[in-house]
């Protein structure tokens, strides 16, 4: 594979970034911290069981989060929900498009982001709207927090081509960097600068304090999911069915994975952990792949399309799939340790909090796991 690399100066003083970490009750960010690392410190019961569904009307293509005692998820319909842990409705508003990006959830406030282009600023706990700001096309990746200072900058892209910089406190716009196609994930942060692909095939590097680009690779012709970062490595699938390791310093492709047999995308988000890094295919298989050399350890066939990212958590991997099949795996064999039916496609990787976790249905319902 041919990588062009584009090689900017950087310029500016380096940034302290404020690292949204998972604790016991929180899961504020749809892969558990600012890095996207996709990784719990939380302990769940070994046989999880349902103990309560919350039907929203409409489908949920987008990850739950859930903080303070309340869990966000927006719908197909475009309406946001905040509920209860005890599956009990909190709030709900309603905007004027699709939310298939999924929320964060810093400092009591939600951001969420929808398909005419829409953030929202929502009281947590009261679901009153605090500010909107607006980009020129659809939003279709969960925003990201920066702080340096005393500024605090949330980050979206958009199907406008801009990566987006907005004050968190106010929602004005603070600057907007152009990329040649649509941006469909999140960022994720790497010493003060926002790391993403998009449509237009490239992995960017772009500073968050004052929008301006410090690197740019080419990997593929289209990274339809989100990059997790580990050291000064980015890890990402790409819809042609190649998953990568780039490094972020030397500004290279340290290794490619791909099942040469299918070259099926891979759509969701990795989990890195350890030596390990975890990521599921839409040729129905979860791999786990030695992060270091790309070298496959082991893989497990789910028996459906795996579009959703998996969580690891301790000596666990949670994933689904497609087909409505929830999954631990043991960490090290890829043996399933507990499975259920759930009956209906799961688009995205759950919530996971202490004892609990929660899972979005593309058949409109919430479902809560964890122990009686």
């Amino acid at each position: 594979m041919k990588s062009t690399i584009l090689l900017f100066a950087f310029l500016g003083v380096l940034s302290w970034t404020v690292t949204l970490a998972q604790t016991g009750d929180c899961w504020s960010n749809f892969r558990g911290d600012s890095r996207l690392t996709g990784v719990s410190r939380a302990t769940i019961p070994d046989q999880p069981v349902l103990l309560w569904s919350f039907k929203t009307g409409d489908a949920i293509k987008a990850a739950p989060v859930v903080c303070d005692g309340i869990i966000v998820v927006g719908t197909v319909k475009g309406n946001l929900y905040g509920i209860k842990t005890d599956g009990t409705l909190q709030w709900k508003i309603v905007t004027e498009n699709s939310i298939e990006a999924p929320a964060l959830i810093v400092g009591g406030i939600v951001y969420a982001g929808n398909l005419d282009g829409t953030l929202y600023a929502i009281d947590l706990k009261t679901g009153n709207i605090k500010w909107t700001y607006k980009t020129e096309n659809q939003i279709m990746g969960s925003p990201a927090f920066h702080e340096a200072g005393n500024k605090k900058v949330i980050l979206v892209g958009s199907y406008d081509y801009y990566l987006h910089g907005v004050d968190a406190e106010t929602g004005e716009g603070l600057w907007k960097y152009e990329t040649d196609n649509f941006i469909n994930g999140a960022c994720a942060l790497y010493e003060g600068k926002a790391v993403f692909g998009g449509c237009d095939g490239y992995i960017h590097l772009v500073d968050v304090s004052s929008g301006k680009s410090t690197a740019s690779m080419e990997i593929s012709t289209f990274v339809a999911s989100s990059a997790c970062i580990d050291g000064h490595h980015a890890l990402v699938g790409d819809y042609d069915g190649r998953f990568s390791s780039v490094d972020l310093e030397g500004q290279t492709i340290s290794w490619v994975f791909e099942n040469k047999e299918a070259n099926l995308p891979f759509l969701g988000s990795p989990a890195v952990y350890r030596e390990h890094v975890y990521i599921g295919n839409r040729d129905k298989f979860m791999y786990c792949l030695n992060k270091t050399s790309g070298e496959l350890v082991w893989k497990y066939n789910t028996g459906g399309r795996v579009d959703a990212s998996p969580v690891v958590i301790r000596n666990r991997v949670l994933t689904a799939n497609m087909r409505g099949d929830l999954f631990l795996l043991d960490i090290k064999t890829g043996k399933p340790l507990w499975t259920y039916e759930l009956g209906t496609p799961v688009h995205a990787n759950p919530a996971v909090v202490d004892h609990r976790f929660y899972v979005a249905g593309d058949d409109g319902r919430l479902y809560c796991f964890g122990k009686k």
